[in-house]
């Protein structure tokens, strides 16, 4: 990932657009400093009199060849509170503090090469981790970061947990340092900044009664531990060995109770399982009350509670009848699809065809059942010699802020292959997947 304050966007009305700032720009320096980080530039220009050094992105001529941008200097006059209106590439400047550690369950290490260079990143940054709730484990934190953390006092941080086994947690990361986390927590507690944990459940390694310590150990830090996840691990084709085990049925049941007692025992609700264990243990899922603010829904933790809640609102408002015939066709992984179909068979618009395709994961393995991870691959192969009118995707399959999947296929590529075989379906792509308004939307367009 690349360093330096590389302008992402430029928010129109605002001073950057005014000033003609543009995306590829990189701001070199604001009043002579160079910040870290987002979170030091916040502070930087608050001042009412703002410097910038700007070096302007390279130019594309007509004959193909790029010219080097312009070297330019800014002299702004603002009000003290008042945004500069620029997003960047990366909240960090100096470049994201990469993970040390070498884990046993480690997802970037069980993809094949050939991906997006940004998919191989390793973020164990603590910056990232208040600012985008990134997981990080500690191991590589210094006495600066810890001096820092102190002094700006930003909270919540995310922590993977795992264990609270020093000696488990270091064979479970292949890090020597790993076997610190109890004087991590100790120092988040002594610093009062808050923290959402997660556990990455390996069975018969980190569950069971080394489980059970954790969740002992933990009641030391209720004061600062806002919320835990505990999501099982995930296993693609792609890792070598037989260490990792999928979760069962009993293994999940016990999980779910175990996290039930120690919420008790602390009497107040911190510790929630993921809605993949849910599903394994056979278990209706949970009503809202048990996921709080849903802080933990971007580790799986709540989503089919949003998703289903929203679809018992939006239900009520689905048309009666649709002038003319309509197919619409919801593609997704296997945990979404189950709970899809449900809803399918409460949809009874006359007209309406509603159709819940499971693709299958090929490219990452079939023990993969979540719609984040599914390829451009995956979904050709799912529409392949069949007729389609509307194609619903969720946004999830894609790159952050593009039209690309996880293997470089676009959706352009979808819309070339369909058209190859004299086809031109409408895709959709639903921006919020926790929510059915979107596609409420599309079944009710005439």
């Amino acid at each position: 990932m690349k360093k330096g304050m590389i302008v992402s966007e430029v928010r129109k009305g605002s001073i950057a657009d005014e000033l003609g700032l543009s995306c590829g720009d990189t701001i070199l320096s604001v009043n002579g400093i160079q910040p870290k980080d987002i979170i030091e530039l916040s502070f930087i220009v608050q001042d009412e009199n703002i410097n910038l050094a700007v070096k302007k992105a390279p130019i594309l001529q007509e004959d193909g060849t790029t010219l080097p941008g312009e070297m330019e200097l800014y002299e702004i006059e603002k009000d003290e509170e008042e945004d500069l209106g620029i997003d960047f590439e990366c909240a960090v400047f100096d470049g994201i503090k990469p993970c040390l550690n070498k884990c046993i369950f480690c997802f970037v290490d069980q993809q094949p090469k050939g991906l997006r260079e940004s998919l191989y990143v390793k973020d164990d940054d603590w910056r990232t981790s208040y600012l985008q709730g990134t997981y990080i484990t500690g191991t590589n934190l210094k006495e600066e970061d810890w001096q820092r953390m102190e002094a700006l006092r930003l909270s919540p941080l995310y922590v993977s947990i795992h264990t609270t086994n020093p000696s488990l947690r270091v064979k479970m990361l292949n890090n020597k340092r790993a076997g610190e986390i109890l004087d991590i927590l100790d120092r988040f507690k002594k610093l009062n900044i808050e923290i959402h944990g997660q556990i990455v459940l390996c069975p018969e390694i980190n569950d069971g009664d080394e489980l059970k310590r954790t969740l002992l150990d933990l009641k030391k830090y209720k004061k600062i531990l806002k919320s835990l996840a505990v999501v099982p691990v995930g296993v693609s084709k792609y890792r070598e060995g037989d260490l990792l085990k999928p979760l069962t049925f009993e293994n999940a049941n016990k999980i779910i109770d175990m996290l039930d007692e120690f919420n008790t025992s602390l009497k107040k609700h911190i510790a929630m399982a993921s809605d993949e264990i849910f599903l394994t243990a056979e278990r209706e899922i949970p009503n809202k009350k048990y996921y709080g603010d849903f802080v933990q829904i971007e580790d799986g933790v709540g989503a089919i509670r949003l998703l289903e809640d929203s679809f018992q609102r939006c239900k009520k408002k689905l048309k009666k009848c649709l002038p003319e015939k309509k197919k619409a066709s919801f593609l997704t992984g296997s945990i979404a699809a189950k709970l899809l179909n449900k809803f399918k068979a409460e949809i009874h618009t006359e007209n309406l065809e509603f159709e819940v395709i499971e693709v299958k994961n090929e490219f990452f393995g079939d023990k993969i059942s979540v719609a984040g991870l599914i390829t451009g691959s995956d979904i050709l192969k799912a529409l392949e010699d069949r007729e389609f009118q509307h194609i619903i995707i969720p946004s999830v399959m894609l790159k952050e802020g593009s039209t690309e999947f996880l293997d470089g296929i676009k959706i352009s590529d979808i819309k070339k292959a369909f058209k190859n075989r004299g086809q031109n379906p409408e895709i959709h792509i639903i921006k919020d997947c926790y929510n059915f308004d979107e596609i409420l939307t599309i079944l009710n367009e005439a």
